[in-house]
């Protein structure tokens, strides 16, 4: 993915149930960490995967080319903890919230929220005082009416933010900033050529294009429903829709009509992120960037 060094991880560390295997493991990770700082790169769908590895811009360490793990959230925190990071990207297709983005942009949002933390209430509940907003399942009712739906309603809560400012003291946060210097760096791609074209034979009907600044939801919910996208976009003004915690190139998110179009221009949608996580890494600072010569 870069002429320099990354860190890839797709899916995450150690599961050895072995000391041996365990201490074996060790010793890659100091030998790796020998060569320093690293940027981790993180994706979780197989069409991201190809795509990054087919630029060939990726260099396995010829000695230790992977550690293999099993869960995102695990490995970005292990990559954190065991190797010496500059930071993390997180790329890969999101789901589409917004009608002015369209299949194969890319977006580059300013700050994310959990939209899957909430309580479901019956239809009488009252949603805490604490939440950030509440959806009433009756106000989708197709055809629509007053009558009563028991499926209640939803309130969305705050996140509960854990840092080292205090210890043990968490405090309220829904809306997650990303870096304003990357950020600062990644509006510098607007404009950047991005591919139209799965073959000659299918092309989206527009130019794609890359949108730095917008607003990013993530939840552990495959979104595929037309009124859910509308909700949160008009609720929360969250363009993007991810299971992973970033957000890039899209699908519709349910609004399309047929199958999602992820299965037609998903293999389009995960090039074009790729180019852009490459040409955004050659934009970052010397003491950014990581060596060229060994990789995980």
């Amino acid at each position: 993915m870069l002429l320099l060094v990354l860190i890839f991880l797709q899916v995450i560390l150690v599961s050895a149930a072995v000391s041996s295997k365990k201490r074996f493991s060790w010793i890659k990770i100091k030998e790796i960490n020998k060569i320093v700082p690293y940027i981790g790169l993180v994706t979780e769908y197989t069409p991201e995967e190809n795509a990054f590895f087919a630029t060939g811009a990726f260099m396995p360490n010829p000695k230790y080319p992977f550690v293999v793990q099993v869960n995102a959230a695990a490995a970005t925190q292990q990559m954190l903890d065991l190797f010496d990071m500059t930071g993390i990207i997180h790329f890969g297709i999101s789901g589409n919230l917004n009608n002015s983005m369209f299949i194969g942009d890319i977006s580059i949002p300013k700050k994310f929220a959990n939209t899957g933390l909430w309580g479901w209430l019956n239809p009488n509940g009252t949603v805490s005082s604490s939440d950030v907003a509440e959806i009433k399942i009756g106000s989708y009712n197709v055809p629509q009416g007053d009558g009563l739906n028991m499926l209640g309603k939803i309130g969305y809560s705050n996140e509960q933010f854990f840092s080292v400012k205090e210890a043990n003291a968490a405090e309220p946060l829904f809306w997650a900033e990303v870096n304003q210097h990357w950020l600062h760096l990644a509006a510098s791609l607007e404009g950047m050529e991005l591919d139209k074209c799965v073959n000659s034979s299918l092309c989206l009907t527009q130019k794609p294009k890359l949108v730095v600044g917008l607003k990013g939801s993530t939840a552990n919910i495959f979104l595929d429903n037309a009124a859910s996208r509308d909700f949160l976009f008009k609720t929360f003004e969250a363009s993007t829709a991810d299971m992973e915690s970033s957000a890039a190139v899209m699908d519709l998110a349910g609004s399309q009509s047929g199958d999602n179009s992820i299965y037609t221009f998903g293999s389009l949608a995960a090039l074009n992120t790729v180019k852009a996580v490459l040409k955004f890494i050659k934009k970052l600072p010397a003491g950014d960037v990581f060596n060229s010569s060994s990789t995980l």
